[in-house]
């Protein structure tokens, strides 16, 4: 080796997911790659006189997370919100509301995230309950999985919607008795009207339209943003990540993020994709192929086309093979017809594209594998590793699909009921007992050749990779006759690196700590494999390194 490294870490217990070399003790770095990994010793001799030592202290060092399904935008903007997880009951609703408005006297809307579908028990949250608590500013909440808002009559009214409006297939304004609009908004034509009152609609564009800021946004406006972006970015750092996955995406995000890039350098590597909506035409995808072919760097790339099939469990609008064990009439209904998306995956695949599509209930998985199967059938078999994200019911018919087809199954281990304090209910009597088998199906979809990569989808779950793992590796049958879906330690820890890295087609890259790749890795507090697995979210990034640069220190 010639010339001194950058960086080393030493005194650690290296699980460098490298099958030939599984474990070391230290790792150096130069010019944002990692050079050598073995021990302490020999790789302390390789010390210069600039070299920059880190002493893990036993503590284990592992690659950097790469977070596979993420909104970074809406995410980090989200952080100033009211966070109402895990809070119960009318009162303590009220009190954390009235407490947050009164911090705020001049917020022209004020939002909450994260409210529990069942906040109120069995009872449904109405735009009365709200107005009992703040009747006279707008207010809005969201829930978990940013596919329900709860509005009081003045967001409803200001927003033009409390007699309802007409919505593409989908979305829905629950309408009361009264024949207003009762405060329950499902997806996001629903909610969109009442959420722009925030003023924060840009940061929203990558998942509401796919389009572009209109008017273009004024160099403070711009400046405003990149400092949402700088904040979201700080907060994947801090959590180990160093490789980003958006499932959201337009021009603009690209473009910020390249500013970034250029005045101080980007602390995570990002994926951006161009989301097709299900009212745009085919010709759209000559941006996909624009953004493609500008944004291809290690740091900054795009190449995908993200795509909602369907929406969720909780607001019965998942797609479903069945109808929902409690409303036996209902299927849920598709933002594509199957030809429809079946001639999209066709258009996309044969750009070289690769494709990512939000499909929850089993109904959405097979339509999109199917999908899959025509763009085979169409274009030619090749590697192109269209994604299906969630997967949260599957048909056992459509398991074995995911190896035939080279489909990556996305998956989100916060996600199950029960799973890191989501409630059971309302999910697991919407999926009905007989699904329970298929529902979140991990160990299923991996043990039939399937990789499983593994992500948070924040800001609709925590996004910290460890408190992840954990839940992979604490996973709970909900009946005892229900299949073992939990992950092993490495298991979980591969979904968040090794797979992760093949899902971008980066895997002769990053993803591992072997000499050659990219200097990406994290130093924990402690040694995980020696750490129960009830203990394991004690467990704290120290110091993440991400192209051999040190982005975040604890």
């Amino acid at each position: 080796m010639s010339g001194s490294p950058d960086l080393i870490v030493v005194n650690g217990r290296v699980l460098t997911m490298d099958e030939d070399h599984p474990a070391a003790e230290a790792i150096a770095v130069r010019d944002g790659r990692i050079v050598a990994v073995g021990d302490s010793k020999a790789i302390a001799a390789l010390k210069g006189p600039a070299t920059r030592v880190i002493d893990a202290q036993g503590g284990s060092v592992v690659p950097g997370f790469i977070e596979a399904h993420m909104h970074l935008f809406s995410g980090a903007a989200e952080l100033a919100h009211l966070q109402l997880a895990g809070l119960h009951g009318f009162d303590a609703l009220r009190d954390a509301i009235r407490a947050y408005a009164a911090e705020r006297p001049d917020a022209p809307m004020l939002v909450g995230q994260g409210v529990d579908y069942s906040v109120l028990g069995a009872e449904r949250v109405t735009r009365h309950h709200l107005d009992a608590i703040l009747p006279d500013r707008p207010f809005c909440m969201a829930a978990p999985d940013h596919h329900t808002v709860w509005a009081n009559t003045k967001a409803l009214e200001a927003a033009g919607i409390l007699h309802g409006r007409t919505l593409g297939p989908g979305n829905e304004i629950v309408i009361g008795e009264d024949g207003l609009a009762n405060g329950e908004l499902r997806e996001g034509e629903a909610f969109g009207p009442v959420l722009a009152l925030a003023g924060e609609e840009r940061v929203r564009l990558g998942l509401s339209t796919g389009g572009e800021p209109d008017p273009a946004p004024s160099a403070s406006e711009r400046a405003a943003d990149r400092d949402i972006m700088r904040r979201g970015l700080a907060w994947c750092a801090r959590h180990g990540i160093t490789s980003i996955q958006n499932m959201d995406g337009n021009l603009y995000q690209l473009e910020l993020l390249a500013e970034i890039e250029a005045e101080e350098g980007l602390p995570c590597r990002i994926r951006i994709p161009f989301h097709f909506k299900n009212f745009m035409d085919l010709s759209m995808l000559d941006k996909a192929s624009m953004m493609a072919e500008r944004y291809r760097s290690e740091w900054l790339a795009s190449g995908m086309v993200k795509v909602f099939f369907d929406g969720v469990l909780d607001s019965w609008t998942a797609v479903m093979l069945e109808p929902y064990a409690d409303r036996p009439d209902w299927l849920g209904e598709p933002l594509f017809s199957p030809e429809r998306f079946k001639e999209l995956a066709v258009a996309i695949d044969r750009r070289g594209l690769q494709i990512a599509v939000h499909s929850i209930g089993d109904g959405a998985v097979r339509a999109v594998l199917d999908g899959y199967e025509a763009a085979r059938k169409a274009n030619g078999a090749r590697d192109s590793r269209h994604r299906v994200e969630h997967i949260e019911v599957i048909s056992a018919a459509d398991v074995p699909r995911f190896a035939e087809l080279g489909a990556i199954a996305s998956m989100q281990p916060p996600h199950p009921p029960g799973a890191m304090g989501f409630p059971l209910e309302p999910t697991v009597s919407r999926i009905g007992r007989a699904r329970w088998p298929l529902s979140y199906a991990w160990r299923t979809l991996k043990d039939a050749g399937a990789h499983v990569v593994f992500a948070s989808d924040w800001p609709v779950s925590p996004i910290d990779p460890i408190r992840g793992m954990q839940a992979a590796m604490l996973r709970k049958r909900w009946a005892e006759s229900d299949p073992d879906q939990s992950f092993s330690l490495m298991e979980a820890l591969a979904a968040y690196t090794v797979e992760g890295a093949y899902a971008e087609f980066a895997e002769t890259a990053k993803g591992r700590l072997k000499p050659g790749f990219m200097a990406d890795l994290v130093v924990l507090s402690a040694d995980i494999e020696a750490t129960a697995p009830e203990a394991l979210h004690d467990v704290r990034p120290l110091v993440t390194i991400c192209g051999g640069k040190v982005t975040y220190e604890g």
